[in-house]
């Protein structure tokens, strides 16, 4: 029991320092924050002039399940990039002398990334009233618990990834080389069903995909059946994500186990 209650303060003391280090940074939630809104309002306000609204959606509701998607995406992937740097300034060795378990250490890293991303999901979401998208209390539960889900697998993603860099450099090469395409080909800009059959493809495989399509059934239910609505049955986007929670958490605290 002792031992659980350590490796507890273990994850909370890895969390809060990372949590500190992002509030104290302003100019850093400025710019994660303003890349989503000036895609909904800049890009998506554009866009709403050339698509006519289907199902009682317009185009701006359409991509707001996709943008809270992106917020997530590149919160919780970048937010891995502390172990480059703590490897770099050699403060992952003082954690990893530390009398605590290296589960510990992938567990307070994820729970950190997942804590930011959601720290902005809930600044976005002031935006839902604004669009006229209506949520009642059920509904903005299910949007937390599909948002966190979400945070967590993909910031476990980029600790997998980030525990076999050395370089900041190299990271955010191999990062955009799949942040990019896993963003475009997930149907936060466009629906999956109108993508050329190779892209459809591809996107079919992109767990991004099936997150973005979690948040449509929540926040677009309405437009069921027409092409702004939802891709999939919500089911489906729950397994999909709660699967690639599951593989990315095991796989990235085996990988830092081995790298580290």
């Amino acid at each position: 029991m002792a031992n659980i209650a350590h490796e507890m303060k273990a994850i909370y003391v890895i969390s809060y320092r990372e949590l500190r280090k992002f509030i104290r940074e302003k100019s850093r939630i400025m710019g994660t924050m303003a890349r989503p809104i000036l895609w909904l309002f800049v890009v998506g306000g554009g866009m709403s002039r050339l698509v006519r609204p289907v199902g009682g959606i317009n185009y701006i509701q359409f991509i707001f399940p996709g943008m809270i998607g992106m917020t997530i995406l590149f919160a919780s992937i970048f937010s891995a990039i502390s172990i480059v740097w703590d490897r770099e300034f050699g403060f992952l060795k003082e954690i990893l002398v530390a009398p605590i378990s290296r589960f510990s250490v992938v567990v307070g890293k994820a729970m950190a990334g997942t804590s930011i991303s959601m720290l902005q999901v809930l600044i976005l979401l002031i935006f839902v009233p604004v669009l006229g998208i209506k949520i009642n209390a059920l509904q903005f539960l299910l949007l937390l618990i599909s948002s966190g889900m979400l945070a967590f697998s993909l910031t476990c993603f980029g600790i997998l990834v980030a525990s076999r860099m050395s370089s900041y450099e190299g990271f955010n090469i191999i990062m955009n080389f799949l942040v990019m395409p896993m963003f475009f080909l997930s149907g936060a800009m466009y629906p999956v069903k109108l993508m050329p059959p190779v892209l459809r493809e591809i996107a079919y495989a992109n767990p991004l995909t099936y997150g973005v399509d979690g948040l449509k059934n929540i926040l677009l239910a309405g437009a069921s059946g027409t092409t702004m609505g939802p891709e999939y049955p919500a089911i489906v986007d729950f397994a999909v994500v709660a699967g690639f929670l599951a593989v990315t958490a095991v796989l990235s605290n085996l990988s830092f186990r081995r790298a580290a």
